[in-house]
């Protein structure tokens, strides 16, 4: 009789073949919206430049209806690559993103040419045996502040491949790399203080200094972080103790096998001299990163160039040669072309609806709807608006000019504040770009991470739930105080 007990387990992979990639996902979404541009009428409202922000804003009570402009077979073709480069949007071009993906993955694979990586992981666990679950709040406060602070998104996208090797090999799974990482920025990003792109451009917009709020911002941001490490120690305690526990269980020995690259026991190992300077280097760019975005206005080609310098660098102190440098860097780099592709497939959805001009028409509904309501009503409808254009306008400078110069001015109406306008639309634009489908840093920060959409649902959904009261009752007391 045949032994069917190979059979009765699906293969590791097969979990996320029953569950449609992320490419699939974002161009069935690239067609929703394309269909509901044959729906939703055109309309657009005027738009002046406001010199604070650099940017055009809506003039409030401006809408008007425009000739239709459904959008086709043709355009649901050219929205990916059009994606990468459209000028006339509310964010920033993606091929800017792509790119600097690219050349992180050639540094990535240089540096991991040079053996300085495996062999500093297998160090450092050695050093952290019995300590290991410390790392988690440690780390998500770093990332929290980077979000806050600057807006710390696409730029996570370069601690992935470095941190999910360490949290594998601490005896964790890589959901748990990945929330420290994608949670950590995500939580100071709703949590927004002095973030330029977030806090200050909605502020500017809606007419009031970035301060106002502050207050009740640092409440959100403090207390969604203790949420959030409370919630990702003790999923990681659960797996550490039965690794059946972890919502990618399955995957378990691809994913070890995948960034161990077989080592099962990592023992005490020592660094050469040649490592300990590739990884003095590898720790020196990344803090260079940190500096030039938050103190030079660096963007995706200055941090791109850097980590192509950084490679060149490596590879002449680790002695790789021409052909071995250059090999190792486009290896490296092919690693993440998936990542970089995703980042155009994400930015087509916006530019089909934008395309359609059925934006301003969302926008129009909310307007029209928020009229007359009681402050309580009023300021947590203005929240769930937020979430749901957070999800077709996933930037949150994009959704800050888009939205706070209609939005916030009807709160006076209301006798709500317009800071607490401005804390709803970030909290709102935080918490879905936490799940969000069409922002590129989770679907990009989950391919890395080989963690399937779906799994990632699985884990996060009692955390969106906990975070949705959280902010709900913030916001709430807000309108009495």
């Amino acid at each position: 009789m045949a032994d069917d007990s190979k059979t009765a387990q699906p293969p590791e992979d097969d979990l996320s073949s029953r569950f449609p990639t992320a490419y699939s996902i974002l161009f069935l979404l690239i067609i929703l919206v394309a269909g509901l541009t044959w729906i939703i009428p055109a309309g657009q409202y005027e738009r002046v430049m406001n010199d604070e922000i650099g940017r055009e804003v809506a003039l409030p009570g401006t809408y008007e209806v425009v000739d239709p402009s459904p959008q086709g077979i043709v355009d649901v073709l050219m929205a990916p690559t059009a994606g990468f480069y459209d000028p006339d949007s509310y964010a920033a071009n993606a091929i800017d993103v792509a790119l600097f993906v690219l050349f992180l993955g050639g540094f990535l694979g240089v540096v991991n040419a040079t053996g300085a990586i495996d062999t500093g992981i297998r160090s450092a666990m050695h050093r952290l045996e019995g300590r290991e679950i410390w790392m988690i709040p440690i780390l998500m406060v770093l990332f929290a502040l980077g979000g806050t602070t600057y807006g710390m998104a696409e730029e996570t996208l370069a601690f992935y491949a470095i941190l999910i090797p360490i949290i594998i090999a601490a005896g964790y799974d890589s959901v748990t790399g990945v929330a420290i990482i994608l949670i950590g920025a995500g939580i100071g990003v709703l949590g927004s203080t002095i973030n330029p792109f977030a806090t200050v451009i909605a502020s500017n917009a809606a007419g009031i200094p970035f301060t106002d709020g502050m207050a009740m911002r640092l409440v959100l941001l403090i207390g969604g972080l203790v949420i959030c490490c409370a919630y990702v120690m003790r999923y990681a305690q659960r797996v550490k103790k039965d690794p059946t526990e972890s919502v990618v269980a399955r995957q378990r020995d691809a994913h070890r096998k995948l960034f161990l690259q077989g080592h099962d026991e990592l023992g005490n190992v020592t660094l050469s001299l040649t490592q300990k300077v590739v990884l003095a280097v590898f720790v020196l760019t990344f803090i260079v990163m940190v500096w030039g975005v938050s103190t030079q206005d660096w963007w995706m080609a200055s941090m791109g160039s850097l980590f192509l310098g950084a490679a060149i660098v490596v590879g002449l102190i680790g002695r790789l040669g021409e052909k071995r440098l250059t090999g190792s860097f486009v290896d490296g780099a092919r690693d993440l072309l998936g990542v970089a592709l995703v980042v155009g497939l994400a930015r087509g959805i916006v530019v089909i609806m934008e395309q359609g001009m059925i934006a301003d028409t969302i926008l129009h509904s909310a307007e029209l709807t928020l009229g007359g309501l009681p402050a309580l009503g009023f300021i947590n409808l203005i929240f769930w608006i937020e979430v749901g254009m957070s999800f077709f306008v996933p930037s949150s400078s994009g959704l800050a000019v888009l939205s706070m110069p209609i939005l916030a001015p009807l709160a006076d109406f209301a006798s709500v504040e317009r800071d607490l306008v401005v804390t709803a639309y970030q909290s709102a634009n935080g918490l879905v770009n936490l799940i969000n489908p069409t922002f590129a840093v989770v679907i990009g920060g989950l391919a890395i991470g080989r963690v399937s959409y779906d799994r990632w649902l699985v884990f996060i959904w009692p955390l969106l739930l906990i975070l949705t009261l959280f902010i709900s009752l913030v916001i709430s007391v807000g309108v009495f105080l």
